[in-house]
Order: structure tokens, then sequence, then C-alpha cells
């Protein structure tokens, strides 16, 4: 049925109304969608006062689906009663049934059953009582018919927690005469041309009124997710230091390249599956550098490189194991080893920003993914004063000033240090990020020539940007439930340097 012949059809009906009508019961008389009618009455508003419309809102009660199935074959329990013979069934069979689970329970909270623990054949079920009365079947064939009224209020909200209810908000308007009503639709003229002005036709016209408030149409284009434009304010101040990017488009690595290389230990917590996400298929990497790979197993069992290692048996099948990036550290050390086979040794500086994974219980500030930070310088004769005096330029160029660093510890890196920062609107030092200098036993059997250090520091994307955008929950940041609205609005990002 066309828009204009519903609209004409509710005119109709309206005329013939005393008080007015409601759009729920026009759209049943007329055996349409609602929302045909809602559309007609929108179409009948926009042409002037022909009609009046209050937008009202009501609630009922309906049946899930498992609702619909619990009326047609019973509810959990009752269906577990009767599936019980005289002699009683095995406990393990029961469970096998599709109500088995849920009807237990409430069988056994309503006493309908018994359980013999003591049976040679391990626990039997038996009935308790004779006959059984499904009130809850009952209850949801009362809501059914219409006479809901007979069901208290208690009693609807426990079956909705079982999710055999359910309570529908239904929207709707109760629609009346306009000042100009009419059942006729005339349109109303959107422009004034010179044919209407040369023959004077405009005086009988109708003309919508000109709305001078209304915006023009908005152009259709992309917008950035704010963590993706305070990532390229990061990008930006790396590259003006002279960074190189490095590739950090492998989400998945081995424990060698994301444990063992970076000379922490296969014991370490943190390879826990508590903390790190691992791959069930494929399981295991296969391909290593042979030569390099015995260098990490010696150092790690027996110490080398003026270090007495960690004494343990370090295992092969272990570093195969395929996880999911703890951090991108792992791409350094892959990029470090590279360098390290070159002819000749050049001073490098290295920078990368991408996500990584840890098996993180979430909360306001916590996801199970999140974007990693990360620079690396190498060359001859790097010291921790070194280290602060790049921090100081790095957070100097996002607007923090104010820097206090803390000894730390890292398994790849020694000295280690937190690096911590005056938070003005806290009124307290908070921590911004971490640092260090590699270990000699992390860099020495990747062939880094002796004389060589390099530097390291990182920090998260999201704690950054949920300051600049005032998000208090990183939830409303990152994940499913975030409302796009925001990326719209989200203004452009400036660092304040």
């Amino acid at each position: 049925m066309a828009d204009a012949g519903v609209a004409e059809l509710l005119l109709k009906k309206l005329e013939s109304a005393d008080s007015g009508v409601d759009s729920q019961d026009v759209a049943r008389d007329l055996s349409v969608d609602h929302q045909v009618i809602v559309g007609a009455v929108k179409s009948l508003q926009s042409l002037g006062d022909l009609i009046s419309a209050e937008q009202r809102s009501s609630k009922h009660w309906e049946l899930t689906g498992e609702g619909q199935e619990t009326v047609e074959q019973g509810s959990h329990e009752a269906r577990v009663f009767k599936a019980i013979p005289d002699d009683g069934l095995p406990q393990s069979e029961l469970m096998k049934l599709p109500s088995g689970k849920v009807g237990f329970s409430k069988a056994m909270s309503n006493k309908w059953i018994r359980v013999d623990k003591a049976h040679e054949g391990g626990p039997r079920i038996f009935r308790m009582v004779e006959t059984i009365e499904d009130s809850v079947q009952e209850k949801l064939v009362q809501i059914q018919k219409g006479i809901a009224d007979e069901v208290d209020e208690k009693e609807k909200n426990e079956l909705k927690k079982r999710k055999l209810l359910a309570e529908v908000t239904v929207k709707s308007y109760f629609i009346t005469k306009g000042p100009s009503f009419s059942t006729t639709i005339t349109k109303q003229e959107t422009d004034l041309t010179p044919e209407m002005i040369a023959s004077g036709s405009w005086k009988e016209k109708s003309f919508k009124p000109y709305n001078f408030e209304a915006l023009g149409v908005t152009l259709d284009c992309g917008h950035l997710h704010p963590l993706m434009k305070v990532r390229t304010q990061f990008r930006q101040i790396f590259l003006e230091m002279g960074f190189t990017e490095m590739p950090t488009n492998n989400y998945i690595e081995s424990s060698f390249w994301n444990f063992d290389s970076l000379f922490q230990p296969q014991q370490h917590p943190a390879r826990d599956q508590h903390d790190t996400f691992f791959l069930s298929d494929p399981a295991v990497a296969t391909e290593f550098p042979q030569d390099y790979l015995e260098r990490v197993k010696k150092v790690h069992s027996e110490g080398g490189y003026g270090s007495q290692g960690y004494k343990y048996d370090w295992k092969i099948e272990e570093a195969k194991k395929n996880i999911l990036r703890t951090h991108t550290t792992a791409v350094s050390a892959r990029m470090l080893y590279n360098l390290a086979q070159k002819p000749k040794f050049t001073p490098v500086k290295y920078f990368s920003i991408d996500r990584v994974f840890r098996n993180e219980t979430l909360d306001a500030t916590h996801l199970a993914e999140f974007h990693q930070i990360e620079g690396v310088v190498a060359d001859y004769g790097l010291t921790l004063g070194d280290l602060m005096g790049v921090l100081h330029q790095f957070f100097t160029k996002l607007g923090i000033t104010k820097l206090r660093f803390k000894p730390a510890y890292n398994p790849y890196t020694e000295p280690s240090m937190e690096i911590f920062s005056y938070h003005e609107g806290l009124k307290k030092w908070v921590e911004v990020g971490n640092s260090g200098v590699f270990r000699p036993e992390m860099l020495l059997p990747m062939g880094i020539p002796e004389g060589v250090s390099v530097i390291a520091w990182g920090l998260s994307l999201e704690r950054p940007t949920m300051i600049k955008y005032g998000i208090n929950n990183i939830r409303e940041l990152v994940g499913h439930k975030v409302n796009l609205q925001m990326v719209y609005d989200g203004p452009i990002c400036r660092l304040d340097s």
C-alpha cells in the first residue's frame, strides 16, 4: 500500500472519529505495519496543520522464544520430572537431556525429585511426588491469552529472570484533527516559479514554510577515531626526531622472539596462560635462525657474555609456542637481530605504535588488547644519561616537562627506569612509561658489536588519548560498545607542546 493511500485512509478514519485515533489501532484496522502508519503521520505533519499527533508509550509482556516453547512442552523442571521413570534415572543420563541442567535444579528446589548418591550404579534420580502442577507453564499461558493481570508482578519478574518473558515498550501516536483538517491532501509548494508569478496562480497555492534554521546536508566523509588522531601526533614527533618506523604487521609471534630473545626466562610469570594468549592453530613456529637460537639457549641455561644466566633446562618446545604478541619489543628484537647481521654496524633510531595483547582482567583502565608506543636507539657509547636526555626531548614535544625517573626491574633492561610526570589536574606524580638499557645477554647473542648500547622506552596510546578527550572508561574508547557518534564529534587532537 502506497504511503499517499495510507495517509488518505488515515484522514478518513480521523474524520469519522469523535476524539482521535491511536496509530496502533489504525495499523491493525488497515492490516499494515505500524511503521507505515508512523510514516503517514510524519508525511501529514509536514503538510501543515492537517493533524496533531502526540507520542505515547505503553508497556506489555510478551513471551520469548523459550517462553513459547515452555507453553507448548512445559517448563524445564516439568520435562525433567516426566523424563524420570518409576525406577529412577542415572543422574549422568538426566544431565544429557536438553532441559537437564536447568530442570534438575528447579525440580530439586520444588522438592519434586531426590538424588540417591549411595546407589551402587552412581547417583540416581527418583521422583518424590506422584503428580506435579506446572505453574510456570500456566502463568505463561495466561499471559499469552492476554490475561496477564492475573499474574502478579513478582511472578512476572521471576519469569523475566528465567528469560521466558520480556517486557516490551510500544511507542505510538494519538492523532487528532488539526486546525486546517481536511480529507484532501494538497501538496505544498516548495518553489516559487516564474510561471506562477506570470499567471498569478501563486495566490491560490499553499507554500511550505521556509525553515531558516535548517542545516545543509552533511557531506559524506570518513572520520578518524581519537586513537588514530593521537597516534598520528605521536608518529609525527618520532619522525621529527629522526626515527624510522618499524614494520609491526605481525600480531602473531613465537615465544622465542617475544620472550627468549629478550632474555626473559621460560619460567617467568608473564609466560603463563593467565597473562598471555597462546594459539592452538598453528600452535608452534618452525623457522628460527639456528645459530642464534643456540646462543640464546646457552646464555639462558649456562650463561655467557659476562653473565651467569638463569641456570635452568631451556626447552625448545617452550620457545616454539605461538602467541599473540604481548609487546612490540618482540619486533624491536627482530630489527636489532637483522641490524647485527649487516657487515658494518650503523647507528639506528626505531619506533613503533601498534597493538599488543595480554590476558588482562577487563576494567575501566585495562583491555585485553591495547596499543604500545616504543622508541629504540642503538649506537656506540650510549649511557643512562643519553636515555634521560632523549626522554626529556620526547616528552617535551608531548607538552610534558616535569619528569622524574624511578629505578625498576625488567628482565631485558639493566638499568631500568619507570617514568613519572606531574599531573596538574590530579596534583600528583603519575607513571607515564617505562624505559631502560637493553642487557648484554640480549644484544651480544644477536651479534651486536661490543660497545654498542641500545636504549628503549615505551608507553601506552590509550591513556594519553583518554586524558586528551576526557574519557574515564577505556571501554568507551575501544571495543564493541563504543558510541560511534563520539568518533564523529571528536575534535582534532592538538598536543599541548
